[in-house]
């Protein structure tokens, strides 16, 4: 597969939502344009699989939206991420709009892909820290591994999970529980 390619230039939002819509994913990550190829089939499932977790627990309590990618987040001018989930409580459901997510999401999810993987660590997990993202997921099949990282306690160093995954996206709230080798069986 294809790695990430960079395109120097500074990329005004109306140019971004200009981009043809040609089967690559396209990001704006710290003015730079982004383009990996269209996601495989098993990232798209596994992205399927922990959308359908989440939103049933969300629903349930009726803690805010789930929303699967693609789906743009607008941080600021230069940085259009789309991340492959994320949640919003439902007390900031005011950031979702008719463009996307304007403003940082409660949680916001990646699954590693070859192609993916050093940005969604690097410089993806960079700006999700620098806009006020409190919680990011890196969700890895082939390690069969959640990395967490807690933004606002430290955003470099995550708890790498591999056996329950204890979620409680509001704060003394419910919680979710998601035993992560069940979830990632079969996906990698």
């Amino acid at each position: 597969m294809e790695a990430s390619r960079s395109f120097a230039q500074r990329w005004t939002y109306a140019e971004f939502a200009r981009l043809p819509d040609d089967g690559n994913r396209y990001e704006v990550i710290d003015g730079e344009l982004q383009a990996t190829p269209a996601p495989r089939p098993a990232h798209q499932a596994l992205v399927g699989e922990l959308t359908t977790r989440l939103t049933a627990f969300v629903r349930d309590h009726d803690l805010g939206w789930i929303v699967p990618g693609p789906v743009d987040v607008l941080f600021a001018e230069g940085d259009y991420l789309e991340p492959d989930l994320v949640f919003v409580r439902r007390e900031r459901l005011q950031v979702v709009t008719e463009r996307g997510i304007e403003g940082a999401p409660d949680l916001v999810v990646e699954v590693a892909s070859p192609s993916t993987a050093r940005a969604d660590r690097g410089i993806k997990r960079e700006r999700y820290a620098r806009f006020g993202v409190p919680e990011y997921w890196v969700v890895d099949a082939d390690t069969r591994s959640v990395e967490v990282y807690r933004m606002l306690v430290d955003p470099t160093h995550p708890e790498v999970v591999r056996d329950v995954l204890t979620w409680s996206p509001v704060p003394g709230g419910p919680a979710l529980r998601i035993d992560v080798q069940d979830a990632l069986k079969g996906f990698s």
